[in-house]
């Protein structure tokens, strides 16, 4: 089971590394005036989040398979460590912003001129991807940066909250589906309920607040600057949400369980 826990970790911290990267690409396209060019490349993010939780998610409901014939493991502690790996991913891309705005900068402008992604793929030469190491920034927070921020508290919040919700979504419903192994299949399919609600939040204040901020620094010159620390506090805020993950768990699962009997 340890190894398996390894495995499901690591897989969760490519997933909301990759997730949390995608920040880097707006940022990449906001300051080359070329978002939508940008836009189109977070496929890429998709790709490799989408296909890292194609391995993880069974694996993870295989802890629960595991609490039904073991009573004495521990399958909420598995989980907490789980929701460990989701703060560790995020604190990752992070520490990788400053580095993957500048290579997906380049990439962008590579893009540009090939003209499709696989001929971009294929015109890479090793020369390249050496000189990657001159694209590495060291991260840098400084809390004073962020004190005159025209950002609404509320956005921050909420975008805690969403992220919260995003994270334990999945692993609720397993743990639901462990607290009423009558219902286990039911439940082991209900993450739509709790993440529907982050959704419902994502799209009416989160998404159109941050188009808004893009669209300025598109148009104006000194707001770009500042749309780097906004998604710094996105990304920080995604951290803190990970978090408030572990004591949204529990309760989400029993909501499950009281949607599900309901059925």
């Amino acid at each position: 089971m340890l190894t398996s826990l390894i495995v499901v970790c690591a897989l969760t911290m490519i997933i909301h590394t990759a997730e949390t990267l995608s920040y880097a690409i707006r940022y990449a396209g906001v300051k080359l005036n070329k978002i939508a060019v940008a836009l189109s490349l977070t496929g890429i993010i998709v790709l490799v989040s989408r296909t890292a939780n194609l391995i993880q998610a069974p694996l993870t409901a295989k802890f629960v398979d595991y609490a039904r014939i073991d009573a004495s493991f521990d399958l909420l502690g598995f989980m907490r460590v789980i929701l460990l790996a989701s703060s560790a991913g995020t604190i990752v891309a992070i520490a990788l912003f400053p580095t993957f705005v500048q290579l997906f900068g380049r990439i962008i402008a590579k893009l540009e001129v090939a003209g499709s992604l696989p001929r971009l793929v294929a015109s890479v030469t090793v020369g390249q991807l050496k000189n990657t190491r001159h694209y590495i920034r060291k991260p840098f927070v400084s809390l004073r940066s962020f004190r005159y921020l025209d950002v609404p508290k509320r956005f921050i919040a909420l975008n805690i909250v969403v992220t919260a919700f995003y994270t334990v979504g999945v692993m609720s419903s397993l743990y639901a589906a462990h607290l009423i192994p009558a219902f286990s299949t039911t439940a082991s399919q209900a993450s739509g309920i709790i993440n529907g609600v982050a959704t419902v939040l994502l799209t009416i204040f989160i998404d159109p607040q941050l188009g808004l901020i893009m669209d300025q620094a598109l148009r104006d010159e000194s707001s770009k600057d500042k749309l780097g620390k906004v998604y710094t506090l996105l990304m920080v805020s995604r951290f803190l949400g990970t978090l408030l993950g572990q004591f949204v768990l529990v309760p989400a699962a029993y909501f499950i369980c009281l949607i599900v009997k309901a059925i």
